[in-house]
């Protein structure tokens, strides 16, 4: 099956080589001139314009953007649907807000140009264990894309499926990276409680490494930081700096509107907006209210 592949950053041009391996044409446009030749050395063909990589796929065409959400995501779509026929599809495989993918679902729909939203996760791993795959639109839509969404999963019927009308996908990812940031705060709270053990002495490379195998709290994200700790043990030369991409933002502010309580997750989106304060002043004045009314002394910077 051909596929128009938008955004050829790490992420997506591992996505294209998979599909390329899985028997499929990739036709890919990326404003890197260096990011097109690297589709081309992986047997991709690449095209230097949107208009030329629509032109270079037979109707009805598939396109998949890779980009980041927000301004960039609506300007590829706006450029797509001046460029685009009936029939056409779109699937945004990006971190998108779910309410941007149904506000894009319908300027899709004005021009009879469907469109898909898929929740996509695997990072740079996918290339060889496959992306999780969460996806929302039409089910004859889906059904008629299933040979790619197949190809880039874990397994043919493994790993992805369709969760629900448009929309749905980005919704499932999102609540899937909220639960990701409180998974990935208690695995940061447990090593730093055992690292400042100090008379134990423990070894947190090993200590991961055991867990690994056996232990209830084994996964892919404990496998990633015993690979961390193995190469680096004391975490030399990391800011304790944490970025959030967006997505526990969003779940937060949906666990508000659906008045469901959601601490963990909220308290890790919490935790990373902390550790990008290195001159907090809320912590001065709690130290300076402390001296007040119990005369506490006050650490000087």
């Amino acid at each position: 099956m051909d596929l128009g592949m938008i955004g050829l950053g790490r992420m997506g041009a591992n996505m294209a080589q998979r599909l390329i391996l899985g028997g499929h044409r990739v036709v890919g446009y990326d404003p890197s001139e260096a990011a097109r030749k690297g589709l081309e050395d992986k047997a991709g063909e690449s095209a230097d314009s949107l208009p030329a990589l629509v032109a270079k796929l037979d109707a009805p065409r598939a396109l998949w953007t890779m980009v980041p959400a927000g301004k960039i995501t609506d300007d590829t779509i706006a450029a797509l649907l001046a460029l685009l026929s009936p029939g056409d599809c779109i699937i945004d495989g990006g971190n998108s807000y779910y309410k941007d993918s149904l506000r894009h679902a319908a300027l899709c729909a004005e021009k009879k140009i469907d469109f898909v939203d898929a929740g996509t996760s695997g990072g740079i791993w996918g290339l060889d264990a496959g992306y999780s795959l969460m996806v929302g639109g039409d089910a004859a839509v889906v059904e008629r894309l299933r040979p790619i969404f197949e190809t880039l999963a874990p397994g043919a019927s493994q790993g992805w499926g369709r969760v629900g009308p448009v929309g749905s996908g980005h919704f499932t990812k999102m609540i899937h990276n909220g639960i990701e940031y409180g998974m990935m705060q208690a695995y940061a709270e447990g090593f730093s409680i055992l690292q400042h053990k100090q008379e134990f002495a423990l070894d947190l490379h090993q200590v991961a490494e055991i867990w690994r195998f056996g232990s209830v709290v084994r996964s892919w994200l404990l496998d990633l930081s015993a690979d961390a700790l193995g190469r680096n043990p004391k975490l030399d030369g990391i800011a304790p700096y944490v970025v959030d991409s967006g997505e526990g933002r969003w779940t937060a502010a949906e666990a508000i509107d659906l008045d469901v309580p959601a601490p963990i997750i909220t308290q890790s989106l919490i935790e990373r907006l902390r550790s990008r304060d290195s001159d907090s002043f809320a912590d001065k004045l709690l130290a300076a209210m402390r001296n007040e009314f119990g005369g506490h002394a006050i650490k000087k910077e």
